[in-house]
């Protein structure tokens, strides 16, 4: 089987980072590009995170592509070093060296990769998605090339986590969110909290992990636990009573790797755009009535197995030495 070639767009945050190494292992995975953008970090600061993710993986042939600064809201953003540390990668620093370079205003980039893997390419976004609305606005005829569209973000059903209704992907740019879930060729799966915030790996997961990756000198590996263990320190503070850091953008990209680990259902969205408590907020229509809400139509992510998931990671991220 053909791997799926994938276009990853991300802020670059811990679980992003994680979410690299994991498409780094994964045999049906091949990531064939990155953009880098604003969201947990600066757009400098991710900028410099992927190019240390690129050294550490070595897989250094493949372009980065600048994104988004800032969100189309014209709001100015908000980073958030109390969850994902300083730079971004919680205790890690890349040093200098890896701020080098000026690859940040080549977003026309994106036609290239797309228009290389016409028909076969997948997009995962795993940040704002003030990027992938751009490139809808810039380059609409070639967005229509892409094979299916994966995005973490929204919470239909459960609370946010930036505001009592908001997920902060969506939060952080509304505006984006709607012209995606307006111009899509084809139905988005989104990845919300309603699965990802149980897509959690516990301490003892992470240092079985971690043990593994010390004894069999895997150096990629061994880079998560001090990521995973300062994200969990957060989780734990914020809310006592979680067992683990919940992954979001690991489960997202594992949900992508092949669609039917995880039960979607396909609603009317809508994103609030409003001024006040509802800014950001996602709503489906989820009523079993056959009148539905006029709103455009697509895959939201509502149940997984825990235990495939967890199972299926422990077998990818040590595949590079089993």
């Amino acid at each position: 089987m053909p791997k799926k070639k994938v276009l990853f767009i991300s802020d670059f945050g811990i679980d992003d980072a994680i979410a690299v190494i994991y498409g780094y292992y994964h045999e049906e995975i091949e990531i064939v590009g990155f953009v880098s953008d604003y969201g947990n970090v600066s757009k400098e600061n991710a900028l410099r995170n992927v190019r240390y993710l690129q050294q550490v993986t070595g897989i250094t042939d493949i372009p980065i592509i600048g994104g988004a600064t800032s969100a189309l809201t014209g709001q100015k953003p908000v980073y958030y070093p109390e969850v994902h540390g300083e730079v971004g990668l919680g205790p890690l620093v890349p040093d200098n060296s890896y701020s080098n370079g000026t690859i940040s205003e080549n977003f026309y980039e994106v036609n290239e990769i797309i228009n290389k893997y016409e028909g076969e390419i997948s997009v995962f976004s795993a940040g704002r998605l003030s990027s992938l609305a751009t490139a809808f606005i810039l380059y609409p005829d070639t967005m229509k090339k892409v094979k299916e569209f994966f995005v973490m973000g929204g919470a239909f059903n459960v609370p946010g986590n930036i505001t009592p209704l908001a997920e902060a992907n969506f939060y952080s740019d509304p505006y984006a969110v709607n012209l995606l879930v307006q111009l899509a060729p084809k139905k988005v799966h989104i990845i919300p909290l309603d699965v990802t915030q149980s897509a959690i790996l516990t301490p003892e997961m992470i240092n079985i992990l971690d043990k593994h990756f010390q004894e069999s000198n895997d150096k990629i590996g061994q880079i998560i636990k001090p990521m995973a263990d300062y994200y969990y320190k957060f989780y734990k503070t914020t809310y006592p009573a979680i067992s683990g850091g919940p992954l979001h953008d690991l489960f997202a990209l594992w949900a992508l790797a092949d669609g039917q680990k995880v039960e979607y259902e396909e609603v009317p969205i809508k994103i609030s755009i409003s001024p006040g408590s509802t800014f950001g907020q996602s709503a489906g229509d989820f009523r079993k009535s056959p009148e539905k809400a006029d709103w455009p139509i697509h895959k939201v992510a509502m149940r997984f197995n825990y235990q495939q998931f967890i199972k299926e990671v422990f077998a990818t991220l040590r595949s590079g030495t089993d």
